[in-house]
C-alpha cells in the first residue's frame, strides 16, 4: 500500500482512490497524479492486497484496476468486490492494456463504470475521467 507520509497537506480532501496494478511504475505515477488532485491513494499490487484494504475499512471514491494480474485477475477482483458489497458507492474503472470487446462486455455485466485502455489516454486524462465518474456516483 502507499506510504501515506508522502501525501500532500490537502490529501483526502477529494476522497480516496484505490489503485490496483501489478506494475509498480504505473502505481507510482497514477498515485502521484491523484495526490496532486487532493486524493488519498491506496496502491495495491495484487488483488489479495486490494481486498484486504477494502475488507479493512478503506472506503474509496473510485477503484481503478487492471484486468491482467498475477494470481487473481481483475474479473475475479470485481466479482469479490460486488459479491461482498465492498465499496458499493465507488466508481469502478478498468484501467488495462486489453482492448478486447469481450472483456469490456464482461466487465460491464459485472458493474464496471468505465473501461480505459492505458495507451489511449495520458495519466492526467485518466484522472479527470475518474473524477467525472466519481461525480456521477454522487448524484
Amino acid at each position: 500500500m502507499t506510504d501515506t507520509t508522502q501525501q500532500p497537506a490537502n490529501a483526502g480532501a477529494a476522497g480516496t482512490i484505490l489503485l490496483l496494478d501489478d506494475d509498480h511504475f504505473l502505481l507510482d505515477m497514477y498515485s502521484m497524479k491523484f495526490m496532486q488532485k487532493g486524493f488519498t491513494v491506496e496502491a495495491c499490487q495484487s488483488t489479495a492486497e486490494a481486498l484486504v484494504a477494502l475488507r479493512g475499512g478503506v472506503k474509496p471514491s473510485a477503484i481503478l484496476f487492471d484486468i491482467v494480474m498475477p494470481g487473481e485477475d481483475g474479473f475475479s477482483f470485481l466479482s469479490s468486490v460486488k459479491g461482498e458489497k465492498l465499496a458499493e458507492s465507488a466508481a469502478l474503472i478498468a484501467l488495462t492494456n486489453q482492448s478486447n470487446d469481450q472483456d469490456r462486455l464482461q466487465l460491464e455485466k459485472l458493474g464496471t463504470d468505465a473501461y480505459v485502455v492505458k495507451a489511449s489516454m495520458i495519466p492526467s486524462e485518466v484522472v479527470e475521467m475518474a473524477i467525472k465518474e466519481i461525480a456521477k456516483k454522487k448524484k
